[in-house]
Parts: structure tokens; C-alpha cells; sequence
């Protein structure tokens, strides 16, 4: 699973992000409320890592912005603030779990599952795209063009399901090869490119759009 962690200090950042990489989650990491924010809106991330104390935007706000924008993601506050009013206060601007610092790993991982079930159950099973043409079924990883099932592998599913989730905004080569190959990928980035014409030739030429300087989006988004 995707997940999104937005940590200020890298005393924490760093033995977080190897942890939880290590748990099997594809971790995209961020040091500043902005950057978070800017990440969390596209989409691509079913679960979140918020701390509370960042610069430029606090997690506090950056959750309640997030969630006003409609991202259904789970959020987990993670926070040296334990305060009963910092919690409820947390809970409230859209946060599904609260857990102060220092923590344990297995109740951190715990807590990331318990959420992420909670999570799954209110995302859509099924997202559309060209022109109502393709559907991917997030339930069966099945994709389907004009009501037949396409034979795709998981990384073509995995590559086509980013895209969708982060629908209306561009992604660079960088980031499709980090979120859908994995940060300790060892092969030429170019791979991205192979796997767009892959997914253009089973389903439509025009279903992923490219731009020189700008990267790849779903096409009409």
C-alpha cells in the first residue's frame, strides 16, 4: 500500500520511512506542511502519516484542508502532543487515529491496518476513465475496456491505478517509477515509458496523455 508520511525531523523521518518500507508499504516522504498537502491532494495515497508540528502548515490543518477537499484517505496523526484536548481535536478535523510519541512499532503497524481497513471500506471499488470506455475494479484488480476484461500485469494495474487516483494532475517519470517500482528499483527509468505504451496499446492511444516538461495523466482529465 502507498502510504504518505509528512515528518519534520529526520531523527524520526528517516528510521519511520525504513520501517515502514520494511512492513511492505510504499513510502513517499515529506518535510513540510505544503509539500504534504500538495502530495495528499493528488490522490495516490490511501493512508497517511501526519505529524501535527510541521513547518508552514500544521497537520492539524493540513488534515482538515484535505478532508474539505474531499480525500478519503486514512490519516493518522502521529505526535509528541498527547493532550486529551490535542487528541479530540485531531479526531475531529478528520483524523481516523491519534498515537503520541514515543510509540511502539508493532502498535504504530497495528494501527496503520486497523485504519486501513476502515479506509478500504469507504473508497470506491471502481474507477472509470476514458470517456466511460475503461473501469478499473479496485476489488478484483480487473480492468475492463468496453465491458471486457483486459489482460493487464500488476505492474500495468499498478501504473494505470496511480494514475487514476492522482486523476487531474501530471506525473513526472521520477515519481511513477518511485511509487509503482519502489525506491531500490535498480533499472533505467525509462521502464515508465515502456509500460505507458504497454497500457496505450491494450486499451487506447489517447488514455494516457503525455507533455514534454510536464510527465503523464489520465487522458480528458
Amino acid at each position: 500500500m502507498r502510504l504518505l508520511l509528512v515528518e519534520d525531523d529526520p531523527r524520526i523521518a528517516v528510521p519511520l520511512v525504513g520501517m515502514l518500507r520494511e512492513a511492505g508499504y510504499t513510502v513517499t516522504h515529506c518535510a513540510d506542511g505544503p509539500s504534504g498537502l500538495a502530495e495528499g491532494r493528488s490522490g495516490a495515497y490511501p493512508l497517511m502519516v501526519l505529524d501535527v508540528m510541521l513547518p508552514g502548515l500544521d497537520g492539524f490543518a493540513l488534515a482538515h484542508t484535505l478532508r474539505q477537499e474531499g480525500v478519503n484517505a486514512a490519516i493518522l496523526f502521529l505526535t509528541a502532543r498527547g493532550e486529551l484536548e490535542d487528541r479530540v481535536q485531531g479526531l475531529d478535523l478528520g483524523g481516523d487515529a491519534y498515537l503520541v510519541k514515543p510509540f511502539e512499532r508493532a502498535e504504530l503497524l497495528a494501527t496503520l491496518r486497523a485504519i486501513s481497513r476502515k479506509g478500504s471500506e469507504a473508497r470506491t471499488a471502481q474507477l472509470g476513465f476514458g470517456q466511460g470506455r475503461g473501469v478499473l475494479d479496485a476489488s478484483g484488480r480487473v480492468v475492463r475496456w468496453d465491458g471486457e476484461e483486459v489482460a493487464v500485469t500488476g505492474r500495468e494495474y499498478a501504473l494505470l491505478e496511480t494514475l487514476l487516483l492522482g486523476r487531474g494532475r501530471w506525473f513526472t517519470r521520477e515519481e511513477l517509477l518511485e511509487r509503482v517500482w519502489g525506491l531500490d528499483f535498480g533499472g533505467e527509468a525509462r521502464i515508465v515509458d515502456v509500460y505507458i505504451r504497454y497500457l496505450r496499446r491494450k486499451l487506447s492511444p489517447d488514455v494516457i496523455v503525455s507533455e514534454r516538461g510536464r510527465g503523464y495523466r489520465v487522458g480528458g482529465a
